[in-house]
């Protein structure tokens, strides 16, 4: 299992995750990307109220419990949106806050790594 490195607002975080994951979350976020789009044409479009959309939640259990979450219905357009994280194990629980581009970029760079 390899290293990933995670970038947040201040600092980073680094977690031993697996390649499978790392897809699985990167699905995930492609979703969630999708629904961001959607909320975004439909507020540029002038149409009323856009639907709601799901809200992402992602969780993984390994060697460290890790969960992101994402509510692309407070966010203009993906470039804004942000993501819940909560890294846990039996010592230690770290929640905080990270930028949707960001995560993308370091997933995409681990598993260009792997």
């Amino acid at each position: 299992m390899t290293h990933l490195t995670l970038n947040l607002i201040q600092g980073s975080v680094v977690f031993s995750f697996s390649p499978e994951s790392a897809k699985n979350l990167k699905q995930e976020i492609q979703q969630l990307m999708q629904s961001l789009k959607t909320i975004a044409i439909n507020t540029n479009s002038g149409s009323n109220r856009p639907a709601p959309q799901k809200a992402m939640e992602y969780r993984y259990t390994g060697e460290v419990f890790l969960e992101v979450f994402c509510n692309p219905n407070i966010y203009p357009s993906p470039f804004a949106a942000k993501v819940l994280l909560t890294l846990r194990d039996d010592k230690i629980r770290i929640t905080t806050e990270a930028e949707l581009t960001q995560l993308i970029e370091d997933l995409d760079q681990y598993l260009a790594q792997v």
